[in-house]
């Protein structure tokens, strides 16, 4: 997590690249997860079942408790930052997948001003599907929209208060153009959101990331969530057992440990970052919450 009060030169990468493939499988592997530790009560999230089939695999219980702290984990990140600046803000999900964090938000009343979500194109376009067929996911869009209708086409929703934007994120100069498109303050405190997606980015790209979020809004934090002691055994074995799906952690070597975590944003224009571990996250959860499961 960083916080701070122009741009790269744009990487030349496609979605249609088949070293992105196991990155975008991801993405199927996280929803499935959540969707299941959902459907067994570990917290409540009425949409994700709009995008994601509930999988016939149990899930182990150290996986749901694993998700559970890292939805509570962001969400309290977000919602801190919400009451602080009184939701007069945006909040920039990026690699946002099937997320559904806007319309929970809007049931709570707590919508920022506009929320962007950021992921390659053809992730969203399954989404955008999903969004048109399903009327309890675009109703609540439509409503916050003043005109008859807002903009679903191809890899792009725009509407009022919700973006939703295909683009690769190591292309920085078309990342930026695509979200001002859809309305982008700079000038609004700002909350960017990167939950296990820099680790997929060589460290120079994610580096140039970080820094375009440092450089381009007035008033910013980042969360980012992300692997840590990725020299240990078990990191090896994760590793090993991503690259036997073709999807290679570019960035792992920025995964040492918490202080190589704050380092890459200490020296790509944050001024200050704090970080901690699972553990520590997990033994600070409710205990209400916590002896449920």
């Amino acid at each position: 997590m960083a916080s701070r009060s122009l741009r790269e030169p744009p990487v030349s990468n496609t979605d249609s690249d088949t070293g992105d493939e196991g990155v975008r499988g991801t993405c199927d592997d996280a929803s499935l997860c959540k969707r299941f530790a959902v459907s067994v009560g570990y917290w409540h999230d009425p949409y994700i079942q709009h995008f994601v089939r509930l999988s016939k695999e149990r899930k182990a219980p150290e996986i749901n408790r694993g998700y559970f702290a890292r939805v509570h984990g962001v969400n309290q990140l977000l919602k801190a930052f919400l009451k602080k600046t009184e939701c007069n803000c945006q909040v920039i999900n990026l690699g946002a997948g099937m997320d559904t964090t806007f319309w929970i938000l809007k049931d709570e009343n707590l919508l920022p001003k506009k929320y962007f979500e950021v992921d390659f194109p053809m992730i969203v376009t399954r989404k955008l599907y999903n969004i048109k067929a399903k009327s309890s996911l675009s109703k609540p869009i439509q409503e916050l929209h003043p005109e008859e209708s807002f903009l679903l086409d191809g890899h792009v929703l725009d509407s009022n208060r919700f973006a939703i934007v295909g683009a690769d994120l190591r292309d920085l100069h078309s990342l930026e153009e695509k979200l001002k498109k859809c309305n982008m303050n700079t000038q609004l405190p700002t909350l960017l959101i990167a939950e296990c997606v820099l680790v997929y980015m060589t460290p120079e790209q994610s580096a140039s990331l970080i820094k375009w979020a440092a450089n381009t809004f007035e008033t910013a934090m980042f969360i980012n969530y992300e692997q840590v002691n990725m020299d240990d055994k078990f990191g090896q074995i994760m590793v090993e057992n991503l690259r036997r799906r073709q999807c290679d952690l570019a960035g792992v070597e920025t995964c040492k440990s918490l202080d190589s975590q704050k380092q890459r944003l200490l020296s790509n224009g944050w001024e200050k970052a704090s970080a901690v571990d699972m553990m520590e996250l997990y033994s600070s959860l409710p205990r209400a919450e916590v002896s449920r499961y």
